[in-house]
């Protein structure tokens, strides 16, 4: 599929899947525009699995040079690349455009707005984790029981920077003596968050299971005669990282062959 074929393919299913959040968003041009000044763009994937992913940005202000854009990555599995597409565009809407809808309308319908002290003068909301795999409802009940993000606070302290909003991605899983966890902060790897995930008692079973999960932080306004949290006292621009190098062997390409393998 040649790359406008794919964009014309990516921006349809963003039309679609940003309907079943209740936003209603229009072609134009090279971004998908919503409603206000939101939009979505897309830029393309690097690497060998490129054909299975899907890189999106949430714009908060479109038209503005310094306006934050919310970019993530996100794999689909399919028969045709159009399936594989369409997948990880539903994947992305599910896990992470229901957390910025979330933020704009403050409802609780579409995340969830978790206390977190443990990262004062910072509000979370934590989009539903997607959880796929082999005996996946051991790890997807360790999720609904368990609060990630305290154990994971003491790291991202030093990680996040500016008022945000800053995307936070979980990435988790595998099988016994083969896991891996994952924490990317605006985009970037975060050693320090990932080894603390990695730390955590989820169940690792004797076939691979992953699960992901997104949340975003949002520098909470000051009060009068209180100074803001942290890394995030002068406002500047959320910083969008250029695509990540491609690994060799990526997290959902492994997924992929044990699918295929049965295993």
């Amino acid at each position: 599929m040649r790359a406008q074929e794919r964009l014309a393919v990516i921006q349809l299913c963003v039309v679609r899947e940003m309907a079943r959040l209740g936003q209603v968003f229009r072609l134009d041009g090279e971004v998908v525009r919503g409603p206000g000044t939101t939009a979505v763009a897309v830029r393309e994937h690097p690497g060998d699995d490129g054909a299975g992913h899907v890189d999106l940005g949430f714009v908060l202000h479109l038209g503005r040079a310094d306006a934050p854009v919310v970019w993530d990555c996100a794999p689909g599995l399919g028969q045709t690349e159009e399936e594989k597409l369409a997948n990880a565009v539903k994947l992305w809407a599910t896990t992470t455009a229901s957390v910025l809808v979330e933020l704009a309308e403050r409802r609780g319908v579409h995340a969830d707005h978790p206390d977190l002290p443990e990262l004062p003068g910072w509000h979370a909301v934590q989009g539903p984790a997607a959880v796929f795999g082999f005996g996946n409802e051991h790890l997807a009940r360790w999720l609904a029981e368990h609060r990630v993000l305290p154990a994971l606070a003491p790291a991202l302290r030093t990680e996040v920077t500016g008022p945000g909003p800053v995307g936070v991605k979980l990435f988790l899983g595998g099988k016994a003596g083969d896991d891996v966890a994952e924490v990317r902060v605006g985009g970037e790897v975060s050693e320090a968050a990932s080894a603390a995930l990695r730390a955590l008692d989820w169940p690792r079973g004797e076939r691979l299971c992953w699960a992901r999960l997104f949340v975003l932080l949002a520098a909470e306004p000051a009060a009068p005669g209180q100074t803001a949290p942290a890394g995030a006292a002068a406002p500047a621009p959320m910083r969008v990282p250029t695509p990540a190098a491609a690994r060799p062997r990526g997290l959902f390409a492994r997924w992929r062959e044990a699918r295929r393998a049965g295993r």
